[in-house]
This record gives structure tokens, sequence and C-alpha cells, in this order.
């Protein structure tokens, strides 16, 4: 069983932001493999079923991106998965906007989710997948830009990008995640 954590704020005013590609991306995943993402558990909404032939669990924090680490840890405790089976879906400013990042291992790099779910599993190695929206132009507030809307102009790689990142997520799910990270990092 893999078990896929894609962050993001919980909120309609959230839903379309740079922070919630994670939520989109399992969003997108959910509608592929005819999975509802609506049961309440674990401080989060979950939604289980069958990708690839195995059985996935997609999980949506709803603690807000700064304490998604109360999640996994929630999760791992009461269900007693292995962090190996572990795959977080995340946004990335140090990635361009349209492009996919994979690793095994590293530091949250700023981001508070990563940073949260570090802290609550003692552990900087667990799978991820970066999705890229780009840095701000200078004189912009990080926090305002990663709260702000796709412009027009970003909506066919950022489809492209969910698109890419649900490939590697079904890639996952039958094979490595090293080699998923040697077909998916290009």
């Amino acid at each position: 069983m893999k078990w896929i954590v894609g962050l993001g704020n919980p909120g309609s005013e959230y839903a379309k932001t740079r922070h919630n590609v994670g939520f989109m991306a399992l969003d997108a995943l959910a509608d592929r493999h005819h999975i509802s993402i609506n049961q309440s558990k674990c401080k989060a909404l979950i939604g289980e079923g069958i990708i690839q032939g195995e059985k996935a669990v997609l999980i949506k924090p709803m603690t807000f991106m700064n304490l998604s680490g109360e999640t996994v840890r929630a999760y791992m405790d009461y269900y007693k998965v292995a962090l190996e089976d572990l795959i977080v879906v995340y946004d990335d400013m140090d990635t361009e906007v349209g492009k996919i990042r994979l690793r095994y291992q590293g530091s949250a790099g700023g981001h508070n989710g990563i940073k949260s779910i570090i802290q609550h599993t003692g552990t900087q190695q667990f799978n991820r997948i970066r999705m890229g929206v780009s840095r701000p132009e200078p004189g912009h507030a990080i926090v305002d830009y990663v709260l702000s809307n796709f412009p027009k102009k970003e909506k066919e790689a950022l489809t492209s990008m969910i698109e890419s990142t649900c490939d590697a997520l079904e890639y996952a799910m039958k094979d490595t995640f090293e080699r998923t990270m040697a077909k998916f990092n290009g």
C-alpha cells in the first residue's frame, strides 16, 4: 500500500493558489481512478482506492500547510504504516512552473509543510514530488505569491505538470521510487 499526501490549505479561497498544487494533483489522481477524497480522519480528508493494482490512500491535510506533519504523524500512528510507503506532493519555488522534481530525502528548503513533516516524523528521508511554482519577481512577498492564483499564461504548464505528477505517482505504485525518479526527473 502507498499513502500519498498532497499538501495545501483547506478552504475554497486557497483552492487554485500556488501553495495548493499538491491538493490539485491528488484531486486529478482521484478523478483518474474514481476515488472519492471525502472521509474525515486524522485531521485530513482521505480517499482509498486501487491504483495500478495496488491499494492507495490519498490524504489532504486539513490543518493548514504549517501543521501538515500533524496529519502525517496521526496517520502513521493510527494505521501503523511505513514511512517508506509515503509520497508527499507539494509546491516548490526552486522548480519552474510546469516541471516536477522527485527526491527521496532532503531538507525542508524553507517549505513550512515539509518542515512540519520532518519535525513530526523525525527524519528527512521520505519520498517527495516537488511541483514547480517558480519564484516571485524581486520585491514581491513570498507569502502573497504562494497564496496567489496561477495567471492565465501559466494554465497550460500547470495542467501539464499536474498530469506529469499523476503519471509519476501511478508509476511509483508499481515500481521503486528510485526508478520513478530516474524516469521522471529527466
